[in-house]
C-alpha cells in the first residue's frame, strides 16, 4: 500500500470517527431530552469543530508542503498559547471522542447481535442505551482530562524482586534502577524532568540503566537532557542504550545525532553503549551488561546479536539492555541464559483506553509488552513506562514510572 494511500485512508477513518461520534451523540441527546431542539448548537458544533481540526490540518498541510518541496524548514508554530489554546484542547478533545467511540461502538453492536429482542423492545432499549451512554459520555468528559493532567504531574515507583539460587554474596540486596524514555523537550523540561531524576536519586540504587531515547527530536534539547541526566547516582554507574529518538535529533543524519547525544552524556560520565557488553566488577562479583541497539533506525545483524551474546556462564548475574522488548531478542536472551532483559519504548502504552475486560493502546500493534515485568522461564523482563511523550504530547491512563529492581539470594 503506497504512503499517499494510507494517508487518504486515515484521513477517512479520523473524520469517520468523528462524524460517527457528533451523529451518535446528537441521537442520544434528542432522546434523553426531547424537548430540547439541537439545531440551536448547531454554529457552536460547527465552530467546534473547526477549532478541533486545525491542529491535525495543520500538520496535514506541513507533511503534503514537504512531499511536495523536500523543504523540512517549515514547521508548526510553538508556545505556550498555541499549547493551550490549540494542542492541549485537541488532544483532550480526541481522547475523549476514541475513548466514548469504543462504547458507541459495543452499544450498535450488542443491537445487531441480539436483533430480534432488540426488534420486540425497540423503544424502552433505545431510551435506555441513551441514558446509558449519555452518562458514559459525561463520566469521560470529566475523567479524561483528570486523567491526563494527572499522568502528566505524577511519577510512579515499581519496585520489583528478583531472587537467585547461588547468588553471589556482593549481590545480595543490589539494586538496579531502569528508567528509559526520558525525551526531553518542550513538554519534558524543568519541574517534570527535575522531579523525575530525584524519584530515581531517592531509590540510593547501586546502578542505573537507562534504555534509549534521551531526547525526542532536534538538538535544541541534548544538552539539557544529558545535564539534567548527569544529576544521577549510583554507586556502580549510569549506562544507556540507544534509542529511537537518540538517531532524530537531526532527521536524515542519524549518525550525527547519535554522536552528539552520545558525546554531551560522555560529558557526565553516562556511556551510551552500542553493541557491546560490558563487565562491572561488584566486590568480586561481575555483572554483564549487553547494551543492543535495535531501533527503527538501525537493526542488529544475526551474526552480531550471537557474537554479543554468546558464552558469560561464568557471570553473577546477565542483563540485557536494549531499546525494544522484541520477541525474537527475548527469545535469544532466554536461550543464552540471561537473567534480565530490560527495555522501554512503549511509554506504557502512552494513551490507553478503557475497553471492557482489556484496555486499547496503539502500542498493543508492535507488542504485547506494554508495561511492567514478565516472567519468562527463569529470566526477568522488565519494560519500564519512561517519562517522556512522543507523537502526542498527553499520556492518557500511562502514568510515568521509575522501576527499582531489588535482587535478593533466593
Amino acid at each position: 500500500m503506497s504512503f499517499l494511500l494510507r494517508i487518504i485512508l486515515a484521513l477517512l477513518l479520523y473524520f469517520g470517527v468523528q462524524y460517527y461520534f457528533l451523529k451518535k451523540s446528537s441521537l442520544i441527546f434528542n432522546r434523553v431530552f426531547p424537548s430540547v431542539s439541537t439545531k440551536k448548537f448547531k454554529w457552536l458544533k460547527i465552530t467546534g469543530l473547526i477549532l478541533f481540526n486545525m491542529f491535525p490540518l495543520s500538520i496535514i498541510f506541513i507533511w503534503g508542503y514537504y512531499l511536495i518541496t523536500g523543504d523540512r524548514s517549515l514547521t508548526p508554530p510553538e508556545g505556550v498559547l498555541i499549547d493551550y489554546l490549540i494542542i492541549y484542547p485537541f488532544w483532550f478533545f480526541f481522547t475523549i471522542v476514541l475513548q466514548v467511540v469504543i462504547f458507541y461502538f459495543l452499544s450498535d453492536l450488542l443491537k445487531l447481535i441480539l436483533f430480534p429482542l432488540y426488534k420486540k423492545i425497540k423503544t424502552k432499549w433505545k431510551n435506555f442505551e441513551a441514558k446509558v451512554l449519555l452518562f458514559i459520555l459525561l463520566l469521560f468528559i470529566v475523567y479524561v482530562p483528570v486523567r491526563i493532567i494527572y499522568d502528566l504531574s505524577a511519577i510512579n515507583l515499581n519496585e520489583i524482586t528478583y531472587q537467585k539460587s547461588s547468588l553471589n554474596k556482593e549481590l545480595d540486596d543490589f539494586q538496579i534502577a531502569l528508567i528509559s524514555d526520558v525525551q526531553v523537550d518542550r513538554y519534558t523540561n524543568g519541574e517534570r524532568l527535575n522531579d523525575f531524576i530525584d524519584m530515581v536519586n531517592a531509590t540510593d540504587a547501586d546502578l542505573i540503566l537507562i534504555a534509549g531515547d534521551i531526547i525526542t527530536s532536534t538538538p535544541r534539547y541534548i544538552e539539557t537532557a544529558a545535564k539534567s541526566l548527569g544529576k544521577l547516582k549510583a554507586n556502580y554507574g549510569v549506562y544507556a542504550c540507544i534509542g529511537d529518538h537518540d538517531n532524530w535529533a537531526y532527521r536524515g543524519d542519524s549518525k550525527r545525532s547519535v554522536f552528539e547525544v552520545t558525546s554531551a552524556l560522555e560529558k557526565y560520565n553516562i556511556p551510551m553503549i552500542d553493541n557491546e557488553t560490558k563487565t562491572i566488577d561488584i566486590n568480586g562479583a561481575e555483572i554483564a551488561i549487553t547494551f543492543l541497539t535495535n531501533t527503527y533506525v538501525e537493526r542488529i545483524s544475526d551474526s552480531l546479536l550471537d557474537s554479543l551474546t554468546n558464552g558469560g556462564s561464568e557471570y553473577d548475574l546477565k542483563i540485557l539492555l536494549t531499546h525494544q522488548p522484541r520477541k525474537y531478542l527475548i527469545d535469544k536472551a532466554v536461550k543464552k541464559d540471561y537473567d534480565f532483559y530490560f527495555a522501554g519504548h512503549t511509554h506504557g502504552g502512552q494513551i490507553t483506553l478503557f475497553f471492557p475486560f482489556f484496555n486499547l493502546s496503539p502500542t498493543l500493534i508492535e507488542t504485547n509488552f506494554v508495561r511492567g515485568d514478565f516472567w519468562i522461564d527463569d529470566m526477568l523482563m522488565v519494560v519500564t513506562p519512561g517519562l517522556g511523550l512522543s507523537l502526542a504530547p498527553i499520556r492518557y491512563n500511562s502514568t510515568p514510572e521509575v522501576t527499582v529492581i531489588n535482587v535478593k539470594s533466593k
